[in-house]
């Protein structure tokens, strides 16, 4: 399952302080019902870049991967939390949404449940969609 999260804020200052985005990837699995297994990766980028800089953090779930990217100057942080079980995506755009204080998302919820005795299909219709606020 892969959940995509789009989203928009009215504080700027939550996109570019590292502290509240690095104890945000150390507490956020745990309260999507995922287990962290390493410590959060947050850097800086694109400071020469007045425009398009932030910053991107990364941990890795035992069930895979959460990532986030801000862009600082337009209010706008996207997030992916990318899992090989299912969870709560309501749970987890709820809290988001919250500790991020977003006044305006998009999200999108991928299903890549495959199992390998299934029929093998070359192509298909895609299995996400978006929602919009």
């Amino acid at each position: 399952m892969h959940l995509i999260i789009d989203g928009y804020v009215d504080d700027r200052g939550i996109l570019k302080d590292e502290k509240f985005l690095r104890g945000w990837l150390e507490g956020y699995p745990s309260r999507i019902g995922m287990q962290r297994i390493s410590p959060p990766f947050v850097f800086e980028y694109g400071k020469h870049n007045v425009d398009d800089w932030g910053i991107s953090g990364f941990v890795f779930i035992a069930e895979s991967h959460i990532s986030f990217h801000t862009f600082v100057e337009q209010s706008y942080v996207n997030i992916d939390v990318f899992s090989c079980k299912d969870f709560d995506t309501d749970k987890a755009i709820e809290e988001f949404r919250a500790e991020f204080g977003a006044v305006r998302m998009r999200t999108c919820v991928i299903d890549r449940d495959w199992q390998a005795e299934r029929e093998p299909v070359v192509s298909a219709a895609p299995s996400f969609a978006y929602h919009g606020e």
